[in-house]
């Protein structure tokens, strides 16, 4: 468990260290921006408003040159700190155009929010910091150093100062909001997708692992002959060697040898052929094999279960593993497993004696990257993402269970309830064809 949860740690790493965001999406957002803009100049030239108007088209020509030298000379990849001062080129621009279109008096004013707003969604929490204390500093220079707009008889077009305040504290309060909202949320949409990014990767593994069961059955039948054969023939030779000590020790050895492989590939095989022909299998054992990696881990783990063959689905296998591997990590001395079958359904009780889940996150208890329990330490044999909760009941909803999260085993106590019809398998039905014989 500890090795797959390190291969599946470097896949989310190597996930996590890919571009912020992709270099065209800027330039796009970038001609958006240089469209809007111009737009509202042609707009406010119209209808007879005056500002310098020569240097609002430079500064969107300074935009504008930005964008097409982008194009030009696109960077291979985009990394954080490239991105972080491509947005703190963007917020000046629109900086300074607010402070030449009459600073807080510009019903625009506001789009100085959309560089922080994609700081949050795209870069960590220090560069999105960085950027809204960026943010506040510009919205701030740029009311206290604003021109004023005039309307085409030269009036000032001025508002008061105390709704220019609060104009200000609005664009400030509007920037913490945006940037902790919007970072808030990405944060638990990437959290959710790692999430079931590792859920595929284990229940993969597990189906890997049954393929590969099959593969080595047909192995071990095909590889059987040929060693019977050097087993024949290294005894012959053994057997005429007697006049030559060096070789005959050597036919015997090599006679050893074919004798330890045909071991080797029979117990092989037959741990295969398991895999292969087993689709089905009783209660009690589905929960043994679930529950054989975390025995001698600590605590007893105690199995009562007599009920149906069920079907033997590595993702529910998986599944029941990692809550029995939670149980086990948190328990005192001992873990209960209980199967119980009825006429409709098919419950699954895991309890343990350990401190419980508490109870202001039994709510979330299967959300992704949730610490659920009352202590942090975890015992040796096991190094957790904080993923093992959500797998389990990913995997299990899959297969039609409904899953309970609660205190009173007296510790924590997790109930697994099938309908019968979902997991239980006909024991009846008939075979499917044999496969020939060569």
């Amino acid at each position: 468990m500890s090795q797959q949860s390190a291969q599946i740690s470097e896949q989310l790493g190597s996930a996590r260290r890919a571009e912020p965001i992709r270099m065209r999406t800027l330039v796009l957002l970038r001609w958006v921006a240089i469209v809007g803009q111009l737009a509202a100049v042609i707009a406010a030239w119209t209808i007879g408003i005056e500002f310098a108007l020569g240097s609002v088209l430079a500064l969107i020509c300074v935009m504008l040159a930005m964008n097409l030298w982008q194009i030009l000379n696109p960077p291979r990849r985009t990394s954080p700190g490239r991105a972080a001062r491509h947005l703190a080129f963007d917020l000046i621009q629109i900086s300074a155009l607010i402070a030449l279109t009459g600073g807080l008096t510009n019903p625009f004013a506001l789009l100085v929010l959309a560089p922080v707003t994609v700081s949050a969604t795209t870069l960590n929490s220090r560069q999105t910091l960085a950027l809204g204390l960026a943010t506040v500093v510009m919205i701030t220079l740029a009311s206290w150093l604003a021109l004023p707009l005039h309307d085409r008889h030269g009036t000032p077009l001025e508002i008061q100062p105390l709704l220019a305040l609060g104009h200000w504290v609005a664009l400030v309060i509007g920037v913490g909001f945006f940037a902790v909202y919007t970072h808030r949320v990405t944060a638990e949409l990437t959290a959710t997708a790692d999430a079931l990014f590792a859920t595929q990767m284990a229940l993969a593994r597990e189906q890997r692992l049954q393929h590969l069961g099959g593969v080595v059955a047909a192995a071990a039948h095909e590889m059987g002959t040929p060693l019977a054969t050097i087993k024949l023939i290294a005894a012959e030779l053994a057997d005429e060697l007697t006049d030559r000590p060096d070789l005959r020790d050597d036919a015997v050895a090599l006679r050893q040898s074919a004798e330890r492989c045909g071991e080797i590939l029979r117990s092989m095989g037959r741990a295969g052929k398991d895999d292969l022909l087993l689709h089905a299998a009783p209660l009690r054992a589905i929960l043994e094999d679930a529950a054989e990696p975390h025995q001698g881990r600590g605590p007893f783990v105690e199995i009562l279960a007599e009920g149906p063959g069920i079907r033997r689905d590595p993702a529910i296998t998986h599944a029941l593993r990692n809550l029995i591997q939670n149980a086990v990590d948190f328990a005192s001395t001992r873990v209960v497993i209980e199967g119980v079958a009825t006429a409709s359904h098919l419950t699954v009780t895991i309890r343990d004696d350990g401190p419980g889940y508490p109870a202001a996150l039994l709510a979330r208890i299967g959300d992704p990257f949730l610490t659920s329990r009352k202590t942090g330490a975890q015992r040796d044999g096991y190094d957790g993402m904080g993923l093992g909760l959500f797998i389990a009941k990913t995997l299990l909803e899959r297969s039609g269970a409904k899953l309970s999260f609660a205190n009173g085993g007296p510790g924590a106590l997790v109930t697994v309830r099938w309908p019968l019809e979902r997991i239980v398998m006909d024991e009846r039905a008939r075979l499917g064809h044999n496969p020939p014989l060569e």
